[in-house]
Order: structure tokens, then sequence, then C-alpha cells
């Protein structure tokens, strides 16, 4: 029953920055992952942050460590992912999925049961 809808994606030129939002339904629970993957053209889906629902601890992939911040609203159960400092490197599809199995936040996208449908991000060179 857990739905996961993703926005904010687009076209940014390098060094700009843009807010991908994750609204989810149907978590009625504190507990478990939300996280953010990517995926290139040609390239296998990658991990890039992830948050426990409980807002406890963050991951961020090397690749965006210092770049990228993800947080929480409780409530509504969004996910946010503030991007800076973008890079045309970054340009991928992102997926908002969660891991209601856990509270490890895994790099997998294995671990994770539910899955937005992805909203595209741009970075021109």
């Amino acid at each position: 029953q857990v739905q996961l809808v993703e926005s904010g994606g687009g076209l940014v030129q390098a060094g700009g920055s843009l807010r991908l939002s994750c609204a989810a339904s149907g978590l009625t629970f504190s507990t478990g992952v939300m996280g953010w993957f990517r995926q290139a053209p040609g390239k296998e889906r990658e991990f890039v942050t992830g948050i426990t629902i409980s807002g406890s601890s963050t991951r961020y992939a090397d690749s965006v460590k210092g770049r990228f911040t993800i947080s929480r609203e409780n409530p509504k159960k969004t996910v946010y992912l503030q991007m800076n400092s973008l890079k045309p490197e970054d340009t991928a599809v992102y997926y908002c999925a969660a891991d209601l199995a856990r509270a490890i936040i895994s790099s997998s996208p294995r671990a994770y049961d539910y899955w937005g449908q992805g909203t595209q991000v741009t970075v021109s060179s």
C-alpha cells in the first residue's frame, strides 16, 4: 500500500541547485529507511543517500557528500534531496525508495521494497 511520488527534477546548469521531493503515502510507522538512487543511461542504479525514517542517521555516497543533503518531514512522510553544486555527471533519473524491513541504510537497491516512478535531473555543462 506504500506509494512514493518524486517531484522537482528538471534542467539546471552546472553549479546550480535543485530540490527533489518524495511524497510517501501508506507509511503508518516510524521505522525503516528512505533513500535516493539514481541511474544514468548505460549505468547501474547507484545509491545516492538515505535516511532512517526516525531521522536518527543518514548516509551519503562519496560522490555527493558535501553537495547533497537528505532530510525528512515526519508528519507527511516526505523526504527531500537538496542538490547543490550540481555537476554534469549528476545527470540521471533519480528514484525515491523505501526499505521498511530494517533500520540500516543499505546502498543496495535490492534492499528496498518500494520505489517511485523517478524524476529526471539534467545538468548542462
